[in-house]
């Protein structure tokens, strides 16, 4: 696997779903800043977002980069993800690693700082407990470290600190605040 991080602003995102699955994957998609395209014939769903109908074809997937899939039932997603293959999208359909062309990660969300894991598929239930451990270590007042280190760091920029030093002084101040420090697991 290789793990990338998706700007929502430089690429056009779909979402085709329906249920609880796809109304998860709205939320996290929005919660990383994406403004989803959503396929959906699930009027749950649908009343969430501006929202076209299902099912698609090529022409409905025309100027998409990235589809995920959730919620939908196997004669439906598996000529879904065909179609967006074809059209060269890429494709993720949520628990179907073998429809996949990327894995979803767990991910913990604080403020700019974006932790993930990923077992490239292969035991999503550990990524979920890792997920939840690290939303201990990584408390939501993280949101504002992450916000006073970026504060500084532009500070130092500015007066010509290399790097390297900033780099050096942020490692510094995180072990002097001992913000490094875990709550046991439980």
């Amino acid at each position: 696997m290789i793990p990338l991080a998706l700007d929502p602003e430089k690429l056009r995102i779909g979402l085709a779903g329906a249920g609880a699955a796809g109304a998860r994957r709205l939320a996290a998609l929005r919660a990383g800043g994406a403004k989803p395209v959503l396929f959906t014939s699930d009027a749950t769903l649908a009343a969430q977002a501006p929202a076209l109908p299902l099912p698609l074809d090529a022409e409905a997937l025309a100027g998409l980069q990235v589809l995920y899939i959730a919620g939908l039932e196997a004669e439906d997603y598996v000529p879904l993800a065909e179609t967006a293959r074809a059209a060269r999208v890429l494709v993720n359909v949520e628990d179907v690693p073998a429809l996949c062309d990327f894995h979803a990660v767990a991910e913990v969300r604080r403020g700019d700082l974006l932790l993930t894991v990923s077992t490239g598929g292969a035991a999503p239930g550990l990524a979920g407990v890792i997920r939840q451990a690290l939303e201990r270590c990584f408390a939501p007042e993280w949101a504002g470290r992450v916000a006073e280190l970026a504060a500084l760091r532009r500070a130092w920029r500015a007066e010509g600190v290399p790097m390297a030093e900033a780099a050096r002084r942020i490692a510094a101040l995180v072990r002097e605040r001992c913000w490094l420090s875990c709550p046991a697991s439980e």
